[in-house]
């Protein structure tokens, strides 16, 4: 399959540092910079056999330095012995309830590491741009409004502030030292690949393939915006290689959004329809500390950088759906099989 947005020329042979390669969205970029020609190096702590990156031969297409994000030492000696160019940041602690039940973790990563990083970036004679990963979790609650660039970031709780702390820690470094830097304000991710069972999308599409009714651990009202991975990987290599061309765009953030905000309960409707598996899903009402409603705006980077996503969301999904009945259909055989 064609890589998404696909600019060999600008890639190719182009060394370029990955944080975070091990999770979903990090899988997915390493794929695309890999079809693009780039030479990837990637970042890892934890060998997690079952991600992207490892479970297929995407590990011995790239260089792996296995190291943590906060140490920086092993940041300033990556960064110097394979004269990296590019540096996309998406080494983080992800999981909210994770946060909000061991914020020093959270925060140590999340802020930490984006710190260690951009100080070495800014030693580095070679960077010449860097992406950082924040949140639409970094806006906080602005009650129902589509978060655009100019609003201030008001989060309150672990994970939200969490990259809150980051992507102004990121724009402290464009802004102070002049270091290359943009940000990323995406929604929800999803797509193939994310074996985090307790994440909605991949929960829900497991439950239904077994037949078993899906469990929405909020009320299912919370509405967020849902942004497919390989979007956001072209997304992320766009502002990459814009940043590289066009110096004025340091220091500024960018929304990446369908623009098309849906709530927990519509998101599992639509699922159940992809699957044709039409059972009601049992609602918990268990979440804390999350915000009700966000959506994002996506026009600014419609405007400056001319995107577009090359994905509906509903053919996201039914990418995703597609590719974990895939995946769930040969594990059951082969524990059948067993």
């Amino acid at each position: 399959m064609e890589a998404v947005g696909l600019n060999t020329e600008f890639w190719r042979d182009r060394p370029t540092l990955v944080t975070g390669a091990t999770g979903l969205v990090g899988g997915w970029l390493v794929r695309g910079l890999i079809e693009r020609g780039a030479n990837v190096i990637c970042l890892v702590r934890d060998w997690v056999p079952r991600s992207m990156l490892l479970a297929t031969d995407l590990s011995q297409r790239v260089s792996l330095v296995r190291g943590s994000i906060t140490d920086q030492a092993a940041l300033e000696r990556v960064l110097g012995e394979y004269e990296v160019e590019v540096a996309i940041h998406l080494a983080a602690q992800t999981q909210v309830l994770v946060a909000n039940q061991n914020p020093v973790s959270t925060f140590d990563s999340n802020i930490r590491g984006t710190w260690g990083l951009l100080e070495a970036c800014r030693r580095s004679p070679t960077v010449r741009s860097v992406v950082v990963a924040s949140s639409d979790k970094a806006y906080g609650d602005h009650q129902a409004q589509a978060y655009t660039e100019d609003m201030p970031l008001r989060a309150r709780h672990p994970y939200d502030v969490s990259k809150a702390c980051a992507d102004m820690i990121a724009q402290t470094y464009a802004f102070t030292y002049e270091v290359p830097v943009a940000i990323t304000r995406c929604g929800n991710f999803f797509g193939g690949g994310d074996l985090n069972w307790n994440r909605i999308i991949p929960g829900t599409i497991r439950s239904l393939h077994r037949r078993h009714r899906p469990v929405i651990r909020s009320t299912g009202r919370f509405t967020r915006d849902y942004f497919y991975v390989e979007d956001g990987i072209a997304a992320y290599l766009l502002l990459a290689e814009r940043l590289t061309h066009q110096p004025e765009l340091r220091g500024h953030a960018f929304n990446f959004s369908y623009e098309a905000p849906a709530t927990v309960l519509e998101l599992v409707a639509s699922i159940c329809r992809l699957m044709d598996v039409p059972l009601e899903p049992e609602v918990r009402g268990e979440a804390l500390h999350e915000i009700a409603h966000q959506q994002l705006s996506a026009q600014k980077a419609r405007r400056e950088l001319e995107w577009t996503p090359a994905f509906s969301m509903e053919e996201g999904l039914r990418r995703t759906v597609n590719w974990y009945t895939a995946f769930l259909d040969q594990h059951d055989h082969k524990r059948v099989a067993v």
